[in-house]
């Protein structure tokens, strides 16, 4: 263990695996499939200080396997900042992340490890915590910090249903504290840009906005619940050339499966559950409507100015792919309207496609006077003006505006502006500097709930914004929320 005083709640880089999976070895040994759910504690208690403008910022990072390591990586860079701690349900991730080939000419980034979220936010010396856990934890996670005085980034959707949405914001309000949110387009320069040319009326009154989430998906199989069996091995999916680990046995004694699982119904371990494609699961994923959909949706709603939730919402679709445990549609077409007639349009294909718009990944804005395409890595937008589609303003020249921009399969979105966005307001103690507080993070998030909504109840639907219900329909209304696992409840603060 560290010798520093402060380091008393993590695991130093040589000790971590000592520390870990006790209870989950013993269970998979004894040949059980489920993990006995141990006794939850109540969230922390309330602490913090005060952070001076020059202060080091301590931050912890919560869910490291894959946007979470590309999220640490982002703040581990950020001056005068410390990740004090890596927190993961999977250990045997530990080691890698902690000694991070791509971090070491960052003299700083020493962190710690530990297994449980809780022993994170009992560490009074961290101002802050980054959520990059799967959907089902985003909420709890987020209120348990606000609890415990910690300031919080989570990643999109902000929510796995609407009611937690709403109860994240009260607690946001209700413990004063900063909560961005991971659509970082709400920082991009091109994006903001091009916002701002449209808001400024660059193509007239606009009308209607378009998302596109074309992102083909290869079938993820279907697989016998359980972990993998002696050289057994495993793909996410059907294209990839890339094996898991083993997630055998030995693993999935070094990953805490009860508290992965949080407030989502108890279930045997399932390969196609776990890591990743936990995604396609209508237990802890909102699929890609409500995966990548939530960046595009963003912008849709800032580029439309819709400080509300529409009115009325229409969504069909489906699983086209091959034989797979995927319970969430690939191909999945929603419209919303607005109370004063605006449309928002998005389109999720996970199928073969043409592009739109010389996108694929991305947003369409069409106005009285001409059309607008963002592309979906937030590098490049360009807009046409009149009936002849003649180039107008962009982040390019006229001569390269048919290109359309960067490919947005790949990372190479700008992200850093969005972290130090969230690092300068937590600085500051003022909500009103975040491009994407927890506000805006609901309303966007509503939207692909509400299209996961009508998708499943196989109707259009009349929503109240202000009462957050559905009218006259008590079967929607009861997906709006969730049963929640004792121990994981989420509390209700509205």
């Amino acid at each position: 263990m560290s010798s520093d005083p402060r380091d008393q709640n993590a695991l130093s880089r040589r000790a971590f695996a000592t520390r870990v999976g006790g209870v989950a070895a013993a269970a998979f040994v004894a040949g059980h499939d489920v993990f006995t759910p141990s006794a939850v504690s109540a969230a922390p208690s309330v602490s913090g200080r005060v952070i001076g403008a020059n202060d080091k910022v301590v931050v912890a990072s919560i869910g490291i396997r894959g946007q979470g390591n590309a999220l640490k990586r982002g703040f581990a860079r950020i001056p005068n900042l410390e990740i004090k701690t890596l927190c993961d349900i999977d250990a045997n991730l530990a080691d890698e992340r902690i000694n991070d080939d791509r971090l070491k000419d960052v003299a700083a980034f020493k962190p710690g490890f530990v297994q449980d979220l809780r022993r994170v936010l009992d560490d009074k010396d961290i101002d802050g915590v980054i959520i990059a856990t799967p959907n089902q934890w985003h909420a709890l996670a987020t209120i348990w910090a606000l609890q415990a005085g910690k300031h919080v980034y989570v990643e999109k959707p902000a929510s796995y249903t609407v009611w937690e949405g709403r109860q994240m914001v009260s607690a946001a309000s209700r413990y004063n504290k900063i909560v961005q949110v991971g659509t970082m387009n709400r920082s991009r320069p091109a994006v903001r840009q091009a916002i701002e040319f449209i808001h400024k009326g660059g193509i007239g009154r606009l009308h209607t906005a378009r998302g596109l989430c074309f992102k083909s998906r290869p079938g993820i199989g279907k697989y016998p619940d359980g972990p993998l069996g002696p050289g057994e091995k495993y793909k996410l999916n059907a294209e990839t050339s890339q094996y898991e680990p083993a997630w055998d046995a030995a693993y999935l004694s070094k990953v805490d499966y009860n508290l992965w699982l949080g407030p989502a119904a108890e279930r045997p371990f399932n390969r196609n559950r776990f890591h990743y494609n936990w995604h396609w699961h209508w237990s802890y994923g909102n699929g890609d409507t409500g995966n990548q959909g939530p960046h595009q949706f963003d912008i849709a709603r800032w580029g439309l100015q819709k400080n509300e939730h529409p009115v009325k919402v229409s969504s069909m679709g489906g699983y086209f792919g091959p034989e797979s445990s995927q319970e969430t549609p690939d191909t999945h077409s929603s419209m919303f309207e607005y109370a004063d007639g605006t449309i928002l349009e998005f389109a999720t294909r996970g199928q073969s496609t043409n592009d739109e718009g010389t996108q694929t990944i991305g947003n369409l804005f069409y106005g009285t006077e001409g059309w607008v395409w963002v592309d979906g890595d937030g590098r490049k937008w360009q807009s046409y003006r009149g009936r002849k589609n003649e180039p107008g303003p962009g982040s390019e020249t006229p001569a390269d505006a048919g290109g359309g921009g960067s490919d947005p399969n790949v990372l190479t979105s700008i992200e850093t502006p969005h972290y130090r966005n969230f690092v300068d307001a937590l600085r500051a103690g003022d909500p009103k500097i975040l491009t994407c507080d927890i506000l805006e993070g609901h309303l966007s998030s509503t939207l692909p709930h509400l299209a996961n909504i009508s998708y499943r109840v196989g109707r259009g639907l009349t929503f109240d914004g202000k009462t957050e219900q559905f009218v006259g329909d008590k079967d929607a209304d009861k997906l709006l929320t969730r049963d929640y696992r004792k121990g994981f409840e989420i509390p209700k603060l509205t």
